[in-house]
């Protein structure tokens, strides 16, 4: 348990030192600043800022989430085939159905992460 949160954080932090800031500043640089120095343009900037670490965290806690129920998932049907090795067959479709909507539900989260991350 303890290995699986420590993977769990560094995947976190990675997620966060890669694309947060990335999104930040392009999110930034979408902003048509006219007056560095006026109220408005750096309240804009600012929420900006936000929203492009928002939309980092939702995207790396998807992929992150996902990574750990597919290997649950992997590691359960692993061990259900040593039980019972004449199941083998069905518990492989079930395992692989079951990944398939863990990570379609992933691709999703870090889909609307990213587009939570270059709204204007």
């Amino acid at each position: 348990m303890k290995n699986i949160v420590t993977l769990g954080l560094t995947a976190l932090g990675m997620t966060l030192l890669a694309a947060s800031p990335a999104m930040a500043n392009a999110a930034v640089d979408a902003v048509a600043v006219v007056d560095p120095n006026d109220a408005i343009n750096v309240a804009i900037r600012s929420a900006n800022l936000g929203l492009g670490i928002g939309g980092g965290l939702a995207a790396g806690l998807g992929a992150v989430g996902a990574g750990i129920g597919i290997g649950k998932i992997g590691g359960s049907a692993v061990e259900s085939i040593a039980r019972q090795p004449e199941m083998a067959g069905k518990i492989f479709l079930y395992m692989i159905l079951t990944s398939a909507l863990v990570e379609g539900v992933a691709l999703f989260a870090v889909l609307v992460g990213l587009l939570i991350g270059f709204v204007k």
